[in-house]
């Protein structure tokens, strides 16, 4: 298993409310998995903690079979780069839609002409190229909510994780994002994907985990 949660709890500093109390739960690479609940049920922490971003209050997390939060910092960075979290509503630096996709790689080692070629045949295969060049000050809601998917995916992660990365999308762009999602899935990545949306649950997930009041209801 590729992250795994033992007895995780969470509360935010400051507060009494525990937004994850007991969860046990699972994600592994090369499957697709929905985690689906309401609004305010605690997805978006339990996909943070699963990011390796959030350190549960108690509990632990295995991260490729470590408990991730007792290892030094060289190796937690080594394993959370296997790792990508995209928000719900993602921050886009300034500049082009290449650049953006292609920043990344650039800050991973990959030479700029290099990570930007990569960009753009990403955009070519999805018939986005028309975007390459546009600045990210001048795109639609769901134009950037693709731009942050499309930045998470070229780095190729073990673990893709979506927090509701439809909310903004039209059809065809959200078609689009499925397609990868199955290839991705195909090429051996892990895609972690938030939802309240229970027909997309249906359709692409091969495990639900529903969430509710903090509680892992059924990890199908």
């Amino acid at each position: 298993m590729a992250i795994e949660f033992s007895n995780v709890w969470y509360r935010y500093p400051g507060s009494r409310k525990w937004v994850l109390s007991s969860v046990d739960v699972g994600f592994d690479e090369s499957r697709i998995y929905v985690v689906f609940g309401p609004n305010g049920s605690g997805k978006t922490t339990l996909l943070k903690i699963a990011s390796l971003i959030y350190r549960p209050v108690k509990g632990k997390v295995f991260a490729w079979g470590y408990d991730y939060w007792s290892l030094p910092n060289s190796k937690r960075i080594e394993l959370r780069r296997r790792i990508v979290y995209v928000h719900e509503k993602p921050v886009l630096f300034k500049g082009t839609v290449e650049y953006n996709i292609a920043y990344g790689l650039m800050i991973r080692g990959l030479d700029r002409h290099e990570a930007l070629v990569k960009a753009r045949v990403l955009l070519e295969k999805l018939g986005l190229s028309y975007l390459a060049d546009k600045k990210t000050n001048g795109l639609s809601a769901g134009e950037a909510q693709l731009v942050a998917i499309l930045r998470a995916i070229v780095l190729e992660p073990r673990i893709l994780v979506l927090d509701e990365p439809f909310a903004h999308l039209d059809s065809s762009k959200r078609d689009k994002i499925m397609e990868l999602v199955l290839e991705l899935r195909e090429n051996g990545t892990g895609v972690v994907i938030a939802s309240h949306d229970v027909f997309l649950a249906k359709a692409i997930a091969e495990r639900v985990i529903v969430v509710e009041n903090g509680k892992v209801l059924k990890p199908d």
